[in-house]
């Protein structure tokens, strides 16, 4: 899938659910208007039931490969998802990124912004791949650092994280983010 259309395929809004429990989870497939959910919780036990309800809301899953216990962070682990039906992942290592793309799934890349080092080893990591998106964390990072990732990489950007009001995410989009992932439910 070519990165311009990353986000048309993970969601018409500018928010994305990001449950961290399967009570919210439910909430977010019952109530969300957003076509997609990212997963930040479960193990390998409870990950089909979690994609057969996904599909049964008409929603795309998005797994964190790094929050998913019981499964190898490796291209096997990888392998076994992408059989499973996972379309589109999320992760913070590059190897994961690079074989789950290879496997045709969508990546989208999650980096930690503390400071402008973190910037200049985010942009060196992506050196070695292209994934689909960024995700950048937190989602209030200023615009010219979300304007810089995007003339660097040629990334549509997304964030996550620090987002408490519906005011929070309108300054992040204002900020430059195509779309925000929030935990919060009365954000959804």
């Amino acid at each position: 899938m070519a990165s311009y259309n990353i986000f048309k395929f993970l969601g018409d809004g500018h928010i994305i659910p990001a449950p961290r429990n399967y009570e919210d989870y439910k909430y977010a497939l019952e109530h969300s208007e957003s076509l997609s959910v990212i997963l930040l919780f479960g193990d390998i036990n409870v990950l089909p039931e979690l994609l057969a309800q996904a599909r049964e809301h008409k929603k795309r899953l998005l797994v964190h490969l790094d929050l998913l216990s019981g499964i190898g962070k490796d291209k096997a682990g990888v392998t076994f998802l992408a059989r499973m039906g996972i379309e589109a992942v999320i992760t913070t290592k590059a190897q994961l990124g690079k074989f789950a793309h290879e496997l045709g799934m969508i990546v989208i890349h999650r980096l930690f912004l503390m400071d402008s080092q973190a910037v200049k080893t985010g942009v060196n990591l992506l050196q070695g791949y292209k994934p689909d998106g960024l995700e950048l964390l937190p989602a209030s990072v200023p615009a010219s650092v979300v304007s810089e990732l995007a003339n660097v990489t040629g990334l549509p950007i997304l964030g996550g994280g620090l987002m408490h009001t519906k005011e929070d995410i309108e300054q992040a989009i204002a900020n430059g983010l195509k779309a925000v992932s929030a935990s919060r439910r009365e954000l959804w």
